[in-house]
């Protein structure tokens, strides 16, 4: 195929933005973001969108380009990002994709399961006992009726949970036996790039990058976005540990150090997400651009 997607993964704060956007200068294209956390005109500083000079140094799609308000998913998002990039396709023959949210990068890469459809009362009756009974309540649930399923997701992550148990609850099945093992034909060659670095290292950015959002103001946006804390969107690490605080639940240190945390911890799901495909060539964040550009280039050759 003349076309190629230059796919960049890896964990929250190595640097995805900066490579994906030197890259998109050097092949002179855009970048696709498929960071569902950025998809949010609301929510900026806590999600680290990428600065006014970055978004001005090349070309974004699908950043905050739809309201916390809005119902939008996976499968939406699939179907418009495979839209955008048949559109880009006709301009560019390499476009270049960037986030560290496993589920979008595999659903424009591979295409999604399908899934049967359930009753809706099932999810407000799971999002009841979330709130209700915390999530360990969710996770209990899936490790009873899927327990392959349990070794894979994301257990911090309610949207997560709750999707694979309203599928549970309502097919009378596991969700894992949904999920597909053939990848759906894509129009395009797939190049996928990681950017990696040690553990420490990983912790240590993303406590810069929590002190950094402080000071830029996430504890004031997390207060404006505060009496919308149930809307699924706000349901994400950086505010729902400050919803703890305002709520007087937390002190604000504490919820500081929730918010390191549970990063950490995102972070370290997003290896074990992304290091299953064999097919990413992986770098150091701090290898020299024109490496990461000669290996592309020898897979484009």
């Amino acid at each position: 195929m003349s076309k190629y997607l230059i796919s960049i993964v890896g964990a929250t704060a190595i640097g995805k933005t900066a490579l994906s956007i030197q890259l998109a200068n050097h092949f002179h294209t855009e970048i696709i973001s498929c960071d569902s956390r950025q998809f949010f005109k609301e929510m900026t500083i806590g999600t680290a969108v990428p600065s006014k000079e970055e978004l001005n140094a090349a070309t974004h799609h699908f950043v905050q380009h739809i309201s916390i308000f809005d119902t939008y998913n996976v499968g939406q998002f699939e179907k418009d990002a495979i839209a955008k990039l048949d559109e880009l396709f006709q301009q560019h023959d390499i476009v270049i994709m960037v986030g560290g949210s496993g589920l979008y990068v595999d659903a424009v890469l591979k295409g999604l399961d399908e899934f049967p459809k359930v009753d809706p009362q099932i999810r407000e009756n799971l999002n009841k006992q979330l709130e209700l009974n915390g999530i360990d309540s969710l996770q209990n649930q899936l490790l009873e009726l899927d327990p392959e399923y349990y070794k894979r997701v994301a257990l911090g992550n309610p949207h997560r949970l709750i999707r694979a148990l309203e599928i549970c609850v309502g097919s009378g099945k596991p969700y894992s036996s949904f999920l597909k093992d053939k990848a759906s034909a894509r129009n395009f060659t797939a190049i996928k790039i990681g950017l990696t670095a040690s553990r420490p290292v990983i912790y240590d950015r993303i406590n810069q990058r929590v002190a950094i959002m402080l000071k830029e103001g996430l504890l004031e946006e997390a207060k404006a976005l505060y009496p919308h804390k149930s809307l699924n969107a706000l349901k994400t690490v950086g505010y729902r540990e400050l919803f703890e605080y305002f709520d007087g639940n937390w002190t604000l240190d504490f919820a500081i150090s929730e918010i390191k945390k549970n990063t950490r911890r995102f972070a370290k799901r997003q290896g074990t997400w992304f290091r299953k495909d064999e097919t990413t060539r992986w770098f150091e964040y701090q290898d020299r651009i024109e490496t990461i550009v000669k290996e592309i280039e020898n897979r484009l050759a």
